[in-house]
């Protein structure tokens, strides 16, 4: 049976690959992915027939991925971060019901979540959920009732993709909701391009993260009531007594 790897490759960095999904991208002959994503990975497995395609093009991406596996070829699609977190992986297996002869296996990757939090500091240590702030799937009111609903449970709470050029005022708009349930002292932080050139933090309140400039490289996180601004860093406490 053919088969198509589909690969989380990290925040960026080679190094924060993990070893098992550099081994099969080692062990492919085909790497196909969105460009950004393939331009990060393309020095580190030459010789490899790379295929991209742009941004609104994934379903075609994943019927390229099948369409070269029934071809003989090994096969990974790639995905940053993590294929199963807001990745590739629950579509390909929705348009792998047109290829049965194909077999899927995904391959975990580090998410921005987990690369942003490790440079901040400590910020997820306790229960929190991940929410992201584009509308290009999810109605706006869904987004903003999911909001509403973790900050009112105290949830820390990560948001992918803040902002873009056509919702510049989208993390305003996710802070005044949060704001209803969380005070305006609440430790936030932002980590922008996790693992590439250019990466850059900041630790900051709520009420300051409102007027914040961030872009679909920025991962942002919001504590909940407990976490603390630890000379800089964003910790959450676990709750560990005789501390």
């Amino acid at each position: 049976m053919n088969k198509i790897y589909v690969v989380g490759i990290g925040p960026g960095a080679y190094e924060k690959m993990t070893i098992e999904a550099a081994e099969v991208l080692r062990n492919s002959d085909t790497i196909i992915g969105y460009t950004v994503y393939v331009d990060l990975v393309k020095e580190h497995f030459p010789g490899k027939n790379f295929l991209t395609t742009p941004m609104k093009k994934e379903v075609d991406r994943c019927v390229l991925a099948f369409e070269e596996a029934q071809k003989g070829h090994v096969v990974s699609m790639i995905c940053s971060g993590d294929t199963g977190v807001y990745g590739m992986a629950g579509l390909m297996y929705e348009v792998g019901t047109r290829y049965p002869e194909v077999e899927l296996q995904i391959i975990p990757g580090v998410t921005a979540a987990l690369g942003g939090a490790a440079v901040l500091g400590a910020p997820l240590i306790h229960d929190f959920c991940l929410i992201s702030l584009s509308d290009l799937l999810t109605p706006w009111e869904k987004i903003e009732s999911r909001l509403l609903h973790a900050s009112e449970a105290d949830f820390a709470i990560c948001l992918y993709n803040p902002s873009s050029k056509k919702r510049k005022d989208y993390l305003m708009k996710a802070c005044d909701l949060m704001l209803q349930h969380k005070s305006p002292d609440t430790v936030c932080g932002t980590v922008a391009y996790i693992g590439r050139e250019g990466e850059n933090v900041q630790v900051m309140t709520l009420k300051e993260l409102r007027d914040v400039k961030a872009d679909m490289f920025t991962t942002v996180f919001i504590g909940n009531s407990q976490t603390k601004n630890i000379d800089g860093h964003m910790v959450t406490p676990r709750g560990y007594r005789d501390v």
